[in-house]
This record gives C-alpha cells, structure tokens and sequence, in this order.
C-alpha cells in the first residue's frame, strides 16, 4: 500500500507512553482513537466542528469501521494519519491511512462509514454533505 494521490487531510502524532502495551507496540485499539482524533480534526479545520455540529443537532455516528493492521507502531515514533472522504448514498465513508512517519511505512488502512443524525433521527445526511460538499466529489 502506497500513499493515494491526494488526501483532504493529513495529521502528524507521536506514540506515547501510555499508548503502548508489554510488547512495546502501540495497542490495536488505538489506532481506532487515532483515526478518531484524525477525524475531528478534518472537520474542525474544515469549520464545522463535532460540537458544532452537535449544537446545530446533527450527530456523526460510527456505522462500521474496517481495519487492516499492517505494520507495528512504537513509543515516541512519529506517525502521519491520512484521510480522504466520499459518500455512498447516505453514508460517509472515510478512508483512512496511517503511515510512520520516518520511512512512509504504511501502518493502518481503514475504511470507516459514518451516518448522520438529525434531532436523534437518521438522515439522508445533506445538511451534512452540503457542510463537506468541497472534498466531496
């Protein structure tokens, strides 16, 4: 797996001490948090932030995450957490792309669907595609 031609958003991070379990590897579980933390802050550095959707009653929710783990992370390696997005009908679909930073090591990829509440009730999700209308195409 090599890096796609273009992705809406790339964040740098570094493992921490925490984030690692006996092995000295990162644990599979965070890298879920990793895409999480990638995720909002696409959107906030997009102006439509987690909370602010959520003020407006519009909530993003997990419908199904796939992830293949390909390449181990370890405390204090740096890391750049890719993401591109596209819509399948109703659903949001990340892709999402963890690669270390110091080699281009892919580490991750993961496909993650995401479907839009509004006043607690599944929605088409427009008003969301019309917030993120320029990175979908």
């Amino acid at each position: 797996m090599t890096k796609i031609k273009r992705y809406d958003f790339e964040l740098r991070m570094r493992v921490r001490d925490y984030e690692v379990d006996v092995q000295g590897i990162v644990n599979n579980a965070n890298y879920l948090h990793y895409m999480e933390h990638t995720r909002h802050e696409f959107c906030r550095n997009a102006g439509f932030s987690f909370a602010d959707m959520h003020r407006q009653g519009i909530d993003p929710v997990l419908r199904k995450v796939e992830i293949e783990y390909l390449t181990p992370l370890t405390l204090g390696e740096d890391m750049v957490s890719c993401l591109s997005l596209c819509r399948r009908g109703p659903r949001f679909v990340f892709v999402q792309d963890i690669f270390r930073a110091a080699d281009n090591e892919p580490v991750t990829h993961a496909e993650v669907t995401v479907v839009c509440l509004e006043g607690g009730r599944l929605t088409k999700g427009d008003v969301l595609a019309k917030a993120f209308e320029k990175y979908l195409k």
